[in-house]
């Protein structure tokens, strides 16, 4: 099966996990707001998926996915074995790291109530931490076998409990301090997360993995996987760490106070909380799309990785989706940026300025989402040739800048959304480096076919843009003249009807113009390939 059809299945899935998401943190905004109460769960929640990312999703997955389906194809005994061993590694490895972080949490002396609670949620969530790697390790042996739903469809466990004990526990004991309630919310991450290893390991039910730390036969396969793991860990280790460093940097009015070396600090209570916001939306459509096609892709690089003319085939595929995909959702996302946080967010606790502020901070992480997503498969296609050095070396450099620039960033007018420009800013340097050292060691990368294909997306962005944007200035004085005759609802209503209609008419602009001036790729994100490229994927 071709890549673009796993894809599809990630997407879809990957969809209505991302769907749970907005809906998880549309109840926990309404509950408890952007202040320092989610400043602190955010910075809280931050601490477990650093090392989801640099563990589970990062270095040990991507490490790990080319032995693994090297050993499948070669000898699926071997393979069994070795996957069993790393698990079980994996979990030794990260509950003693476990402990050791309670016991530093538990020990950090606290000045105030929001930083006590900050630690103290740090401690509730940590477990989730090895529990959530595992889930990924495990989710990564599935998609070497095809099997790409049961990780995708995985996350809606979490944002399902989350939901739960944010929602269900306000309607049943509405007075309840909210200090209490989001330890209640903390403490479901970790059921959420037991769950998550139960139903990994019955879907690997049959693959004859069971957990041994008999790594002797298969003791090269391990060192192969560490060889190429520890260079990523530094690269990914130090950009994590980065990453939580941007948590802390916007959390440190809530964590420490409100001055810095005897200056007014330049954020505001809160302001990690609009940030984490702001992520979950432009991160909806690059999970959705960008990380699947990724995802998808990098099986299928790591078998063809011996094959350059097929590599460099599948590779071009794979940036032209990722381009047509991400361009028009970056621009999309710039022009919708208000309507989608009002009706994700708004309401409750969550008041008209905190939509201004998740708002003005998405318009700067808006554009990332384009150099996301073909930077992902970029980065995959280094790691299925075996190199992990070159995207190591340019994110510790690009870590570096992004340190830099939020530092600088947010004393200017920019304020806390200096930190998403910071970020979009790094993602297009990193992304454009990537390319030009890959185009230097694939013979014709950009091919005349992938260069065309590269200007009529950007065109159609560009017609798609100028459409919903014309669009965008009508709808309101059209519904101001509906409301003479039909009742159009409240103000979240009239958001929400403008976010459907401007997202239906991006969609079919971008479609039709695809088809019309014969673009492949639409058809590609449905999961249709042609007849030549199915054959040259059978290698025939």
């Amino acid at each position: 099966m071709s890549f673009e059809k796993h894809a599809r299945t990630v997407s879809l899935l990957t969809l209505v996990s991302r769907f749970s998401g907005l809906a998880r943190d549309a109840a926990q905004s309404r509950v408890f707001g952007a202040g320092p109460i989610m400043d602190a769960f955010a910075i809280a929640f931050q601490l477990p998926n650093l090392f989801r990312r640099l563990f589970g999703e990062g270095a040990l997955s991507a490490s790990f996915t080319p032995v693994y389906a090297k050993l499948e194809q070669d000898n699926p005994q071997k393979s069994r074995l070795f996957a069993s061993v790393t698990i079980a590694l994996l979990m030794i490895v990260l509950a003693a790291l476990t402990l050791v972080g309670e016991a530093v949490v538990l020990s950090l002396p606290s000045r105030d109530a929001n930083q006590q609670l900050s630690f103290q949620l740090m401690a509730t969530m940590l477990p989730y931490m090895p529990l959530i790697c595992v889930v990924a390790l495990m989710g990564s042996i599935l998609n070497v076998h095809g099997k790409f739903a049961v990780a995708a469809a995985s996350p809606m466990i979490l944002n399902a409990a989350i939901i739960v004990a944010s929602i269900g526990v306000s309607y049943m004991h509405g007075g309840m301090e909210r200090s209490d309630h989001i330890q209640i919310v903390a403490w479901s991450v970790v059921v959420a997360g037991l769950l998550q290893v139960a139903w990994m390991v019955w879907s690997l039910r049959g693959y004859g993995i069971r957990l041994s730390v008999q790594w002797h036969g298969c003791r090269d396969s391990l060192r192969t996987m560490l060889t190429t793991m520890l260079p990523m860990m530094i690269g990914l280790g130090v950009f994590q760490i980065n990453t939580f460093i941007d948590s802390v940097i916007a959390s440190y009015p809530t964590l420490v106070g409100p001055t810095i070396f005897g200056m007014q600090f330049p954020l505001m209570e809160g302001s990690n909380a609009a940030m984490n916001f702001a992520t979950r939306l432009y991160e909806f459509p690059l999970g959705v799309f960008g990380i699947a096609i990724a995802t998808a892709i990098f099986p299928t690089l790591s078998r063809q990785a011996s094959n350059p003319a097929l590599f460099a085939h599948t590779l071009r595929r794979g940036i032209r989706l990722a381009l047509f995909i991400g361009l028009p959702a970056s621009a999309g996302l710039i022009v919708v940026r208000t309507q989608l946080t009002t009706v994700v967010f708004q309401g409750g606790k969550f008041t008209t300025d905190d939509t201004f502020r998740v708002a003005t901070i998405l318009l700067g992480f808006a554009p990332a989402v384009a150099a996301f997503s073909v930077m992902q498969t970029i980065t995959r296609a280094f790691y299925a040739l075996g190199d992990t050095s070159t995207p190591t070396r340019i994110s510790i450099w690009m870590v570096c800048l992004n340190f830099v620039l939020n530092c600088t960033l947010i004393w200017t007018p920019l304020n806390t959304s200096g930190l998403a420009w910071s970020t979009t800013i790094c993602a297009f340097i990193q992304a454009a480096i990537l390319i030009y050292l890959l185009h230097g060691r694939i013979n014709n990368l950009f091919d005349i076919h992938t260069r065309v294909a590269s200007v009529k997306i950007f065109a159609a962005t560009l017609v798609m843009t100028a459409v919903i944007t014309a669009i965008a200035f009508a709808l309101p004085t059209g519904m101001t003249a509906m409301a003479g005759v039909l009742p159009v609802g409240t103000a979240w209503g009239q958001s929400l009807l403008q976010l459907l209609f401007l997202t239906f008419s991006g969609v079919v602009c971008m479609f039709a113009l695809a088809k019309w001036w014969k673009m492949p790729e639409w058809k590609w994100t449905l999961g249709q390939i042609d007849q030549d490229i199915s054959a040259i994927d059978s290698g025939q």
